[in-house]
């Protein structure tokens, strides 16, 4: 299996085309090698003047966009065409992953997955991945996908732990890739996370971040703007918890779900 870098930068709602090619070249140029964008997002073409403007070639970026069923559709027509508009938008000749970004409207996985592995085989993306899939939904996709399942990107934090992904993951050896990970800044406000960051002398999100990408098949793609955040967020990589720390994070006991999956929100 291809190897996710354990860091990425997510583009969730960075719209402003300076800001958001800024963030993304600043990543890319301070060492992140994983890109993560949705058609979705309204961004592509931002992402793509960020890749452009850093000096890291191509080849060494982890590229993720995703399609969507609120947006161009699922069906498989809709997913041929919006992946090869992610191209253009991204201005790039491939993609290293596409994801179905939801399993909602007119997603079906009869029908939307032979697209997915048809771009494989032509080259438009090198791997395929579902998000926001429960387990059932996972293996349902994998009984009907050609290609291996490379990854399933969810919402994931110290206040969702996601347990049963987690250990489907590692079971079946796909990524589970962690969007907002740090529960939209509510880390910052745990005494659990703000007490392992006061021993270590780090931020919370550092280890937030460092909880995440220590457990095996698991990944991050945080949000960040600033460069005083990217570099943060960085930083987690360089923070190595001890089992007191991951038991004292693990044994939080709060869910709280930022995206309501009964109510079908489009974005994340």
């Amino acid at each position: 299996m291809t190897e996710l870098p354990p860091l990425g930068i997510g583009t969730w709602q960075n719209t402003d085309p300076e800001a958001c090619a800024s963030a993304v070249a600043t990543a890319l140029d301070l060492g992140y090698r994983h890109v993560d964008t949705a058609e979705i997002y309204g961004n592509e073409e931002h992402v793509g003047d960020g890749l452009a403007r850093s000096a890291v070639d191509r080849e060494d970026v982890f590229l993720a966009t995703k399609v969507h069923s609120d947006s161009t559709g699922l069906t498989y027509d809709d997913v041929i065409e919006t992946a090869r508009g992610s191209l253009d938008r991204l201005g790039v000749d491939y993609l290293d992953l596409l994801y179905v970004h939801w399993p909602t409207g007119d997603y079906a996985p009869g029908e939307t997955l032979p697209a997915y592995d048809d771009l494989v085989d032509e080259g438009v993306t090198r791997n395929v991945g579902v998000s926001n899939f429960e387990p059932r939904q996972v293996e349902a996709a994998m009984d009907v996908l050609d290609e291996p399942l490379f990854a399933n990107q969810v919402e994931m934090h110290p206040l969702l732990q996601q347990e049963e992904l987690v250990a489907h993951a590692q079971e079946h050896d796909y990524y589970l890739v962690a969007y907002s990970p740090l529960a939209r800044g509510d880390v910052f406000d745990v005494p659990e996370v703000s007490e392992v960051a006061e021993k270590h002398g780090v931020s919370e999100a550092q280890v937030s971040l460092a909880w995440l990408t220590q457990k095996d098949n698991v990944v991050a793609i945080p949000k960040a703007t600033s460069r005083e955040h990217i570099e943060d967020n960085w930083a987690s990589l360089d923070l190595e918890l001890d089992d007191e720390d991951v038991a004292t994070i693990d044994d939080i006991e709060r869910e709280d779900r930022h995206l309501d999956h009964d109510k079908g929100p489009w974005n994340q």
